[in-house]
């Protein structure tokens, strides 16, 4: 492998975090000013990766780039390729996602209000693909958030956090205030020329889940508009701060998890079958830290606001510590792991979920390389999900979840695993993909997750982002 795609990758994992934290200091982390690492690339590879080194630069500097189609007169902010600071020739393929993205706008009287989730026109049902998903909008909306196009995205967090306030029904079980939508749709009545939004909180989704993701998203991408713009306008307003504080009330109360992780039932986090994440997956631990540091900076300090940033603080506390401790995986932690005694009791013990030994899988051994490491997707009693999950690394690097140390040692082991885990196509969503007999049990026999498709190994358009 060209050693040249690492160095470039441990430079975008040092840029991409919000900023940088001190292990236990929290307190400081508003005070701490960010690094600004330019990242040395190749001429053949810039046109390509323009469009994701900016979205990098996104939540830290508003720098408006080029995007072919934009419709004249739609943005104050548009800025011709020529007078940007990064001036560059776009890639054909930078042309043709713009002019899909665009396709799949959504609108609701007149104002666009989100992006599709899928367009196939070649196929009859389209299931609820033809909906705004708040997880799948926020890549777009973070590359209009760097053309300038800021209009669609503020009309997308006041359009959601509107239907935040809807009564939230699932099987005749009511929600939390704080629940988001899992996506929603625009009804057109040409006769009567009205518009009707409808929302899914998850009574109509396949397995009827309710997301957990959706409110931490919704914080997260509140959070990058202001940054993109500067305007701390839209996050200050009074229906803002109650919308964050909903959702924080709904997943810091008591009686939603006893331990500083978020309990997640299965399928609700990323995936609508069964795939053995039921617990504390790691993609929504990782989401939920970015979530919480996000509100932690846009929270007021009124009388509501501080007791909720007293919350957040002292669940970042433990949250960093119990993530950074009991999931990370490296060649030293492997070996300790491969000779733990069994039935420990006190608070001595140091195998604390009684991990038996055998149960490590034999892939890891040949999967770890003796530089590098990754947080591995679940820890539970006598059992730990080795497999190795992108989207909850990549997102504990973006929000400082792992320390600097291990955001090299991520890079360090998609460098050195690059066949495996990138090859010739985007990072794969999950390694290894899981098969046979133990897909059928974990799945369900779901066609859809058959090995190396989808869920099970295969890739998402969302992490060519996030890598």
């Amino acid at each position: 492998m060209d050693g040249t795609k690492g160095h470039g990758l441990r430079n975008v994992a040092s840029h991409c975090s919000i900023s940088d934290m001190d292990d236990y200091d929290i307190s400081k982390l508003l005070e701490k000013p960010r690094l600004n690492i330019e990242r040395q690339r190749s001429f053949d590879e810039r046109s390509l990766s323009e469009l994701t080194i900016s979205l990098a630069r996104g939540l830290d500097s508003y720098e408006p780039s080029y995007s072919p189609g934009a419709r004249s007169g739609r943005s104050g902010f548009d800025t011709p390729a020529s007078s940007a600071r990064n001036s560059f020739e776009p890639h054909p393929m930078v042309a043709d996602a713009w002019e899909a993205l665009r396709r799949s706008l959504v609108y609701f009287r007149g104002q666009p209000v989100g992006t599709l989730a899928a367009c196939d026109h070649a196929s009859e049902e389209v299931l609820n693909y033809d909906q705004v998903f708040v997880r799948d909008f926020v890549p777009s909306a973070l590359a209009f958030l760097i053309n300038g196009e800021a209009d669609i995205v503020k009309n997308f967090l006041l359009k959601t956090l509107l239907l935040q306030g809807w009564e939230k029904r699932v099987d005749r079980f009511k929600l939390g205030e704080g629940a988001m939508p899992a996506s929603f749709k625009v009804l057109h009545d040409p006769d009567r020329k009205t518009d009707t939004i409808v929302a899914d909180f998850g009574e109509s989704a396949i397995g009827r889940v309710a997301p957990v993701d959706s409110g931490f998203w919704w914080i997260i991408l509140l959070r990058a508009y202001t940054k993109a713009t500067g305007d701390l306008s839209l996050a200050e307003t009074p229906d803002c701060q109650k919308g964050m504080r909903l959702i924080l009330a709904l997943c810091l109360s008591e009686g939603f998890d006893t331990f500083p992780t978020l309990l997640c039932a299965d399928g609700c986090s990323m995936i609508d079958r069964r795939m053995g994440i039921y617990g504390y997956p790691i993609e929504i631990q990782a989401l939920f830290f970015m979530a919480l540091r996000c509100a932690l900076s846009m929270l007021k300090h009124d009388q509501e606001g501080k007791e909720f940033v007293e919350r957040i603080m002292k669940r970042l506390h433990a949250l960093s510590y119990h993530m950074r401790n009991y999931f990370w995986l490296d060649f030293q932690q492997l070996n300790d792991i491969y000779r733990y005694k069994t039935e420990e009791y006190s608070h001595t013990a140091v195998n604390k979920f009684n991990v038996i030994p055998d149960s490590i899988p034999d892939w890891v051994f040949d999967f770890m390389p003796t530089r590098g490491g990754y947080f591995i997707g679940n820890v539970s009693p006598a059992r730990m999900d080795f497999r190795w999950f992108a989207l909850g690394n990549c997102i504990a690097i973006l929000s400082s979840l792992a320390t600097p140390e291990q955001s090299a040692a991520i890079m360090d082991l998609i460098e050195a695993r690059w066949e495996e885990l990138v090859g010739e196509m985007p990072l794969k969503i999950c390694y290894p993909a899981i098969e046979s007999h133990e897909w059928r049990i974990v799945t369900g026999c779901d066609p859809k997750n058959t090995r190396w498709s989808y869920h099970n190994g295969g890739s998402w358009p969302g992490v060519v982002y996030i890598s």
